[in-house]
Formats: structure tokens, C-alpha cells, sequence
């Protein structure tokens, strides 16, 4: 999606809430299946959850070029096939749409999204891994 200012009667807007959680429970529910169909097994490279995510950005970069050229798109329906449908389908289509246009930013946005989400997936495993004494 591009980059725009919320207001907050666009923050509050029924139809956007709802579009999200509609998309959201559809991109939630094509990722489960997909992972269903194609498991992934560790120690394999996760070939499922790459494809998902390309496939999320160019989605996402599609659609965002696509809003641009039509003003017209309402704005719940941007917000329920972007961060509702794609953002639940797959994060990294934000992270790579963020990276396309921002590139100023580039370098320091992914490294720290990598970084970060590096230590973070670290943290989490190693607090799930605990075991309650």
C-alpha cells in the first residue's frame, strides 16, 4: 500500500475494521492450507514459507502499483486485500513493499527487521524451550 496519513475517521471506519478481519481470516486460512499441502520438515530448506512469501510481496508491490493508478479503489477494500488478506498471508510482503519504497532507508530497515527479528525468534525459542521447575 502507499504510504498515506490516516485520519482518524479512516482509523475508525467500520468497513475498514471489518475488511481487515475478513482479509485477515482469509490470508490466515490460504496459509494454513498451503502449509498443510506442502509440509515443511526440519532441516529442509522451508521451500512453502519462501514461495509465500514472494508470492505475498509481489502481490502486495502489485496491488500497491495498481492503487496508485486508480484513485478510485475505496479505501477498506485496499485495507482488507493489503493488511487484512496479504499481512496475515505473510508479513514479509510489508517488510519488501516498506524496502521498494523507501529506499533511503533500505539498508538500515532490513537490517535491523533482520537483526531484531533474528534475536526475536532467538528469545521467544529460547523461552519456550523452558521448562517450568
Amino acid at each position: 500500500m502507499t504510504a498515506q496519513p490516516h485520519s482518524l475517521s479512516a482509523r475508525s471506519d467500520w468497513r475498514i475494521w471489518a475488511a481487515v478481519a475478513i482479509g485477515g481470516f482469509g490470508g490466515t486460512e490460504a496459509r494454513y492450507l498451503l502449509g498443510v499441502l506442502f509440509p515443511e520438515s526440519a532441516g529442509i530448506f522451508p521451500f512453502t514459507t519462501l514461495a509465500i512469501n514472494i508470492g505475498g510481496s509481489f502481490l502486495l508491490g502489485w496491488l500497491a502499483a495498481r492503487w496508485s493508478a486508480n484513485s478510485h479503489m475505496p479505501r477498506w477494500v485496499q485495507a482488507g486485500l493489503g493488511p487484512g488478506l496479504l499481512g496475515s498471508f505473510t508479513t514479509f510482503s510489508a517488510v519488501s513493499l516498506v524496502s521498494v519504497t523507501e529506499p533511503a532507508l533500505l539498508a538500515q530497515y532490513l537490517a535491523l527487521s533482520l537483526v531484531l527479528g533474528l534475536a526475536s525468534a532467538a528469545a521467544g525459542t529460547a523461552l519456550g524451550q523452558r521448562r517450568t521447575a
